[in-house]
């Protein structure tokens, strides 16, 4: 599985570490990712992502998933959170169905 945040698209990157001596070794800096399940209004149902702590302070400012994905451009988006936004977005749209009332 990538290293790679599935709202923002966050992923590693390398370069060095340098010693005192300046000597320069290889290394990876890797996003904090977590596993958490986001709920969202409008799909009804909880999103189960691998998401970086920085994505996930944004959504919680935001008010929520749906309201994160919202306010995000398209090409800010990693492929997982663009399929989400059209999910919503649809859901959104769709004419709400009448109940009957007893």
């Amino acid at each position: 599985m990538a290293r790679r945040c599935e709202l923002t698209g966050k992923e590693s990157m390398y370069g060095h570490n340098v010693s005192h001596a300046n000597n320069r070794t290889n290394r990876r800096f890797v996003p904090n990712l977590q596993k958490v399940t986001l709920q969202s209004d409008a799909l009804r149902k909880g999103v189960k992502l691998r998401v970086c702590t920085r994505a996930l302070r944004s959504v919680q400012r935001n008010g929520g998933l749906d309201a994160y994905l919202l306010s995000r451009e398209d090409a800010k988006l990693a492929p997982l959170g663009l399929k989400l936004k059209h999910q919503i977005q649809k859901a959104l749209s769709a004419p709400k169905k009448a109940t009957k009332a007893a």
